[in-house]
């Protein structure tokens, strides 16, 4: 019987393996609040790569020592979900004084440094004591992309591998491959929307924005669009609230400075109110970039859930993360920052897919060998094992 705990789940989960946002059919009580539905399907996807019998939440905000002890008794590992947490603003609560006392191997399931967008990355004592303390428990920490390594890397930690992410594996499919249909035969494109941004992320915050809304209006002149929202709220109510949320919404939208002078206008407008789409279920994002023939965009985690179900996905890079991702897995990309148009003829390229193709293949058996490594019992296909054997005469 394999029991194991999780440091951040995102959201609660139902049968076994499946996660949605906590109390989600009572959307009133949480339609205020923004949370990135994203983390959720990190966290669905890890669920979806592991063998267990009985998942639990270690809680970090304090320390119960006896609590502690009978987990180290009753568990057999740890997992940190995989998220952004290697930046100068994280705050790890008393992880540290509670891995001191645990016991169990805690497996950094993808986690990812974030770089600012000048000087150096800082990170605080507890940031680097927390990460040596997962170091120290296990086999090899596992993380997103090589810049994420390097900074590991300058703190001394050595035993660290990549492997970028659980949801591009979360159908466990070793195989999986991009094949771009002609052009003309696209129809329904998905576009992942970041609209909130911050000058931590965005060297230029009208490039940005003026970026992301030509590109919504370029797709919408194009093809049958569905913008996905991935937690903002006035996303979330122009795709789910109330007639009067809805206006809401809209009004706040006008009123925020930014996105009145770079973003909206009079097509975007019409499209937020009449293409949205949100859903507090990870299972329901998956059913809708089924249904699509290309989802691209900028949201890193609905661009690799496209990829995860064979359809063909192109990232725009705007910070240290995107680019990361792009990176590990050779995903077709976009530089906002790069001073040239978005050309869709540009990027309908087999070769290009078949570069992330071939890295899709060699990531997936990274994370095999991750999780074999620290001794995680897991789903993941041994390509050499599943490959029958020669007769030698």
């Amino acid at each position: 019987m394999t029991r194991i705990l999780v440091i951040s789940p995102s959201g609660e989960v139902y049968d076994h393996d499946n996660v949605r946002w906590y109390r989600y059919a009572d959307l009133q009580n949480h339609i205020n609040h923004y949370h990135n539905i994203g983390d959720a399907f990190v966290f669905d996807s890890s669920l979806k790569l592991l063998n267990f019998d009985k998942l639990d939440e270690l809680p970090i905000a304090h320390v119960d020592a006896a609590r502690i002890d009978r987990l180290n008794a009753e568990y057999d590992y740890v997992f940190l979900r995989g998220s952004n947490y290697i930046h100068a603003q994280m705050n790890w609560s008393k992880a540290a004084d509670v891995l001191r006392r645990l016991k169990l191997p805690v497996i950094a399931f993808g986690i990812g440094a974030q770089a600012p967008v000048s000087g150096k990355l800082e990170l605080s004592e507890d940031t680097k004591t927390v990460l040596k303390l997962i170091s120290d428990s296990t086999t090899s920490l596992g993380v997103r992309g090589a810049y994420s390594a390097e900074v590991l890397n300058d703190l001394g930690i050595r035993n660290v591998r990549i492997i970028g992410c659980p949801t591009a594996f979360r159908n466990n499919n070793p195989d999986l491959a991009i094949r771009l249909p002609a052009l003309d035969q696209i129809k329904k494109v998905g576009v992942t929307l970041r609209r909130e941004v911050s000058k931590t992320y965005a060297q230029d915050i009208k490039r940005y924005l003026t970026f992301h809304r030509d590109l919504v209006k370029a797709m919408a002149d194009r093809f049958e669009v569905t913008l996905m929202a991935q937690g903002e709220v006035e996303e979330k109510k122009l795709a789910l609230g109330t007639p009067e949320q809805k206006a809401q919404a809209m009004a706040a939208l006008q009123e925020n400075e930014w996105a009145n002078n770079w973003y909206l206008d009079e097509q975007v407008e019409g499209l937020y109110q009449s293409r949205m789409f949100y859903s507090d279920v990870v299972a329901e994002y998956e059913r809708l970039v089924r249904g699509l023939d290309l989802v691209l965009g900028y949201r890193l985690h609905g661009n690799l859930m496209a990829l995860a179900n064979g359809t063909p996905s192109i990232y725009f890079t705007y910070d240290s993360r995107t680019v990361e991702f792009a990176d590990t897995f050779k995903i077709p990309s976009v530089d906002v920052f790069g001073g040239k148009d978005f050309k869709l003829e540009e990027y309908w390229d087999q070769a290009r897919f078949d570069r992330f193709n071939a890295a899709y293949a060699r990531v997936y058996r990274e994370m095999r060998d991750f999780l074999v490594e620290n001794r995680v019992d897991n789903k993941m296909v041994d390509r050499v094992a599943a490959e029958p054997q020669r007769k030698v005469a």
